[in-house]
């Protein structure tokens, strides 16, 4: 389930309806409908979403209170001594983008492998 912006639950249906555009684009299937969705800024190709699954429009308060909870597991691969170790990095929403630029300035090293959103207030 995608958490709905405005305080519910949304079904999973507008996720899989991005996904199966950036997965039509990847693929070279780029029919008239898609390349209308379809945005390029700044090297990375996006979907601009106005309103939920529910044709609600968005509410900034319930984004930022959505935004708070979030953390980032951020998986990192190293070589060190001829072995390969995976490193698991709890990253709260807002120190998301200090972490990445952690890696641009190499005070942390490694391969990012996957980055996975988890909310640690769910987690028994």
């Amino acid at each position: 389930m995608v958490f709905n912006y405005l305080g519910g639950i949304v079904s999973d249906e507008l996720n899989k309806k991005v996904i199966n555009l950036f997965s039509k684009h990847n693929n070279n299937r780029i029919t008239p409908e898609v390349k209308e969705k379809l945005k390029f800024y700044a090297g990375f190709t996006y979907v601009k979403i106005k309103k939920d699954n529910n044709g609600n429009r968005f509410n900034k308060e319930h984004l930022l209170k959505y935004r708070s909870k979030c953390h980032y597991m951020v998986t990192v691969m190293r070589e060190i001594d001829n072995e390969v170790i995976l490193y698991s990095y709890d990253v709260p929403n807002e120190d998301l983008f200090k972490f990445m630029k952690s890696f641009d300035e190499n005070t942390l090293d490694g391969t990012i492998i996957e980055i996975d959103k988890y909310f640690p207030d769910d987690l028994a």
